[in-house]
Order: structure tokens, then sequence, then C-alpha cells
């Protein structure tokens, strides 16, 4: 098999043995009822970020969450670069119907950096091309500081080209879709929240 020799494959391989074996048993009711479909309560868009585990970080289990994992978390201002995360979004929001959108950044992170640095990434022109919509505007050396003020930033602007999305304009309008914006920060395991009213990031401890 091609497998063999693949040390990470191997890992993979054998948390799938013990997931049949010890963990799917536990919770068989759960997925016979998911097998028949899902009601998701949010749609979290986040970072495809290996350090990031949504359910892991809200506790929460599998059928709650309907995750878009993407770089940068970047959500296009619709109808610019229709594709994979715009028909995520219309299909959440849309046929699912889930009440609530996170757009989830996250602190150490690689898209600010390279938006800060773009002569880095001229060998990869996706990943040029993607950044656009990061929004970063200055080159300033980066700090621990600046990247977390361009971390917000950037969530904040995710959150209004969420609002250009038919199928996220008519819910807010309705009154039946809410959008919320979180920073992840690894370290301390932690994440604030962007508050409208207050423009800034608090601790959601504080909210």
């Amino acid at each position: 098999m091609a497998y063999f020799g693949n040390v990470a494959v191997e890992k993979f391989l054998g948390g799938l043995s013990r997931f049949q074996k010890h963990v799917y048993p536990k919770h068989q009711d759960l997925f016979e009822r998911l097998a028949r479909g899902q009601r998701p309560e949010a749609l979290f868009i986040t970072w495809a970020d290996s350090r990031i585990d949504p359910c892991l970080l809200t506790q929460t289990k599998p059928g709650e969450l309907f995750i878009c994992r993407v770089i940068g978390n970047v959500v296009p201002p619709y109808p610019d670069a229709i594709g994979g995360v715009s028909a995520t979004i219309e299909y959440a929001v849309g046929v699912l119907r889930v009440p609530e959108v996170i757009v989830c950044g996250h602190t150490d992170c690689g898209v600010m950096r390279g938006a800060l640095n773009p002569e880095a990434l001229e060998a990869y022109p996706n990943v040029t091309a993607w950044l656009r919509y990061a929004k970063v505007e200055h080159h300033d050396p980066p700090s621990a500081e600046l990247l977390l003020a361009l971390t917000e930033d950037n969530v904040v602007a995710q959150l209004k080209n969420l609002r250009s999305h038919p199928t996220v304009a008519a819910g807010l309008e309705q009154g039946d879709l809410a959008l919320h914006g979180w920073v992840y920060h690894i370290g301390p395991g932690t994440v604030t929240a962007y508050n409208k009213a207050s423009r800034k990031f608090e601790t959601t401890a504080s909210l």
C-alpha cells in the first residue's frame, strides 16, 4: 500500500482506528441521527491554520458548527470571487438557515505577515491575489501589537464583506441572523470579540 512508510498517515490511520473502536460506540446515537441530516447552529468562518480547531475551541459536538476554513478567514465581497467561500455562505445561511455567523481570526497570523511583506510571496500568485481581500494598507515592520491590530481590522473588514452577500443581507434585514467577529489568542487560549458599539475587541467574559 502507498500508506506504508508514511509516518504521518500511519498516525492518522491509528487515530481513525481508535475513533471507530472507542469514540464512535459512545456517540452512536448522535452519528446515526446526523446521518439523516444536519441543523447546525452557526457558520464558523476561520483560518485553515492547523493551530485552530473550531470544535475544540467552542466545545461543540459534530453537527453544531458549519465550518468554512480558508486562508486569512477571508470573505470576498459579493459578487467578487464567486467560489467556495461564497457558496458555503449561501448554503449555510440560505439553505441551512443558521442563525449565527462567526468570523474568527487568530494571533500570529501568516496572512498579516505576508500582507506586510508581499515581496516574500511573489512566487505564490494565488496567495498574493487572495491577500488583496485582507485590506492591509501599510507596511510597517511587524510587531506583535501591529499584527494583532491588523488581525482585528481584517476580521471587521470580513464582517463588512459578509453583509454584501444577498442571503446574509436578507437574514439581517429579517432579523433572523447575527454576525460576530472573534480573534483567538493562541498562546493563552483566550478569545476576544468585536463590540460594534465600542468598535473594540473585548474579552468574551466582559460581553
